[in-house]
């Protein structure tokens, strides 16, 4: 009997604007692939701002380079206030709300958060056409599309998740998946950072980030049928890089946003980097067992990870006068505004030039791959020739 034929899973993880250097991996995807080329993903994973690109890639599955070409054309004509309220009444509104109402227990019992993101809702509801979900999966072009979100009140994190049917929901530690039918809303939880953005209710309970205590971020993948996945990071720091010994020392206490950087970086990069790591042991150990035992769910599963080859915190930094003023002047007292709290700044520099940077960026380092993705992606060699060609 033949083997059967390998599901690719994409999984993109979150990250706010650092989302941007995602749609750059996959442009360059697009570019490799034959003209007229079917989508390469039949299963796509998204968490937080990955989960806007996840969605938006499923919607449009049907021509994967006319969806790769909007989703670009979406993050390269970014402003921060079609994202959060960044004009003045708004950014004194939402911070008074948040010291009477979070701080000092006054005011209604509503979500409140630093940042007013009640835009992003409107801009999505315009650009993402979910209908094209289930034509995708009618026509076999999509097998299931899922985004999580972390539940404040069950401690759980909840893959939703939309397929033809025929995939069980699961139930493991603190992971929970659950078939619906995608919605806006989703999206809106799933990337609703803890403190930055307010909760967002779905059904009984308020859900935030999905990177939230996201202890497996690729087994939602896994179990919507992927036998290898590509995993598409935002890893604030090159893997493999030491830069320690060139790293100098001041002495300073750390700012707010200095501390608030490495906590976001806990959420969104650790447990992925740390899933990743387990699997890569995983597959080791898997392929020293006899065929038998890898039939009960032990097989290999095949990653390939394409991360940031630069610091993103540093080309943040480059970026800050970008920044709208009302927002620049709210964030500088907690020190985002400053090199050392630009780890920050990456997650909220919502404007067209700071992400254009990291779609290119995210393209170099795809292409950088190419060889690796052509086989990975089981493209022909033909491929490879024309992209040469191309590049001379």
């Amino acid at each position: 009997m033949s083997p059967a034929e390998p599901v690719t899973g994409l999984i993109l993880s979150g990250g706010g604007a650092r989302a941007a250097y995602q749609v750059g991996v996959l442009a360059a995807i697009a570019e490799l692939l034959p003209a007229g080329a079917a989508n390469p993903f039949p299963v796509i994973v998204g968490t937080s701002a990955g989960a806007i690109n996840a969605v938006s890639l499923a919607s449009g599955a049907m021509d994967f380079s006319a969806a790769i070409e909007r989703l670009t054309a979406f993050w390269q004509g970014f402003r921060s206030h079609l994202v959060l309220r960044s004009d003045w009444p708004g950014v004194i509104r939402q911070a008074s709300r948040f010291v009477s109402h979070s701080l000092l227990g006054m005011g209604a019992q509503v979500p409140v958060a630093l940042l007013d993101s009640s835009p992003l809702r409107d801009l999505l509801n315009d650009k993402l056409h979910l209908p094209g979900i289930d034509h995708a999966i009618e026509q076999q072009q999509l097998h299931a599309v899922a985004v999580t979100a972390f539940g404040y009140e069950s401690g759980q994190a909840v893959t939703f998740y939309q397929s033809k049917g025929a995939i069980d929901s699961w139930l493991r530690h603190r992971r929970v998946g659950m078939p619906t039918r995608l919605t806006v809303e989703h999206l809106l939880a799933s990337s609703a950072i803890p403190l930055l953005f307010a909760p967002v209710k779905l059904g009984r309970e308020y859900f935030g980030d999905g990177a939230v205590r996201q202890s497996a971020p690729i087994s939602p993948a896994l179990h919507l049928g992927a036998t290898r996945v590509l995993v598409v990071g935002v890893s604030g720091n090159p893997r493999g890089v030491d830069t320690d010994t060139e790293r100098t020392y001041v002495g300073q206490q750390p700012s707010l946003a200095q501390i608030g950087g490495h906590m976001l970086n806990s959420t969104f990069i650790d447990s992925l980097e740390s899933d990743i790591e387990l699997l890569q042991r995983l597959n080791q150990f898997s392929r020293l067992l006899p065929p038998q035992p890898r039939s009960l769910g032990l097989a290999p599963v095949d990653v390939l990870v394409i991360a940031p080859s630069q610091p993103i915190d540093e080309i943040a930094a480059r970026h800050r006068h970008e920044l709208p003023a009302a927002l620049r002047f709210f964030l500088r007292g907690p020190g985002a505004t400053r090199t050392s709290g630009a780890g920050v700044l990456s997650y909220l520099l919502f404007e067209a030039a700071y992400c254009s940077e990291l779609i290119e960026l995210g393209r170099r380092d795809a292409m950088a791959k190419r060889e690796e993705l052509c086989r990975f992606l089981g493209l022909p060699q033909a491929s490879l020739v024309s992209q040469a060609a191309s590049v001379l």
